[in-house]
């Protein structure tokens, strides 16, 4: 980075740490915190989206659409997260690889399946052998996305379905008594008070949707737990900037940041929590009222 660090052998004290935490791997380190912070900013408004398509499943009239929406809900939330992180982008990416396999290569005479190997041909790969390495990681950001938001829409739409339930009776029929459709009922009445009582839940839910975002690394994404093993691990006489064992200081880093990341989330939530309970006849509602 700077031009003093052509020979980090000449290097010592705060230059020698200047010229280490510059080098091209710790900006990939630093970049790596974008990483993760995309990650949550994609993946919880997509995981609230199905968990609301989820809630709206389970309370449906139409049996089949309210059997899956139950069974989504009960299997995700019973299974170990790990399993489904694991096994959703490895499913997904077979899964589309072998479709453009029939599709692109109809001559493939050898089986697919050979033991414990997935063999497609060339032009049937995600992405191409020939991609470029950003294609790579975009693809694989995105199975994460998927992943991460198919477990988590399951607890949103399990917090989602309560908040309805949540909601006083007598709204909806007072709705109804007044001409209301049952379909204007639920997005006018319903859906609009229901955010008070799921908050709560939501709020929980984001908290462990940022303590999950370390999975990432399991799932081959270059993340700041992967950056942070790397770069904190002793190094040889092969690295420029050899030092012994520092993965303690990096992963103390990683501390530091989640901490202050949920403190920051927490201020953030609780001053959603204080607007909406305005005016509403919850706890929180009574207690603004009353001071008021």
């Amino acid at each position: 980075m700077f031009a003093s660090c052509t020979d980090p052998s000449t290097l010592d004290g705060l230059n020698w740490l200047a010229c280490y935490l510059t080098t091209g791997k710790h900006i990939l380190f630093y970049k790596s915190f974008i990483v993760v912070l995309t990650l949550l900013a994609v993946t919880a408004p997509i995981a609230l989206g199905v968990g609301f398509l989820g809630a709206i499943a389970a309370r449906s009239k139409i049996a089949p659409v309210r059997w899956f929406g139950t069974l989504y809900t009960s299997m995700v939330r019973g299974v170990p997260d790990i399993v489904f992180f694991l096994f959703v982008p490895l499913a997904m990416d077979q899964g589309l690889e072998w479709i453009r396999h029939k599709i692109l290569c109809p001559d493939w005479s050898e089986p697919i399946r050979q033991g414990n190997d997935f063999l497609v041909c060339s032009a049937a790969k995600l992405p191409l052998g020939s991609a470029p390495q950003s294609v790579h990681e975009i693809y694989g950001f995105l199975l994460a996305v998927i992943a991460f938001a198919i477990v988590f829409g399951a607890f949103a739409a399990n917090v989602l379905s309560g908040a309805m339930n949540a909601v006083p009776r007598a709204q909806m029929e007072t709705a109804e008594a007044y001409g209301m459709s049952p379909r204007q009922s639920f997005w006018r009445i319903m859906v609009p008070q229901m955010w008070v009582y799921a908050l709560p839940g939501l709020s929980n839910l984001w908290m462990i949707l940022i303590k999950a975002t370390p999975l990432l690394f399991l799932l081959g994404v270059e993340d700041i737990v992967y950056w942070a093993r790397e770069l904190g691990g002793a190094k040889t006489s092969h690295f420029a900037y050899p030092h012994p064992d520092w993965r303690l200081w990096y992963f103390l880093g990683l501390l530091v940041f989640y901490l202050g990341f949920t403190k920051l989330s927490e201020v953030v939530l609780s001053r959603i929590t204080t607007r909406l309970s305005r005016g509403q006849a919850t706890v929180a509602g009574e207690q603004m009222r009353k001071a008021a």
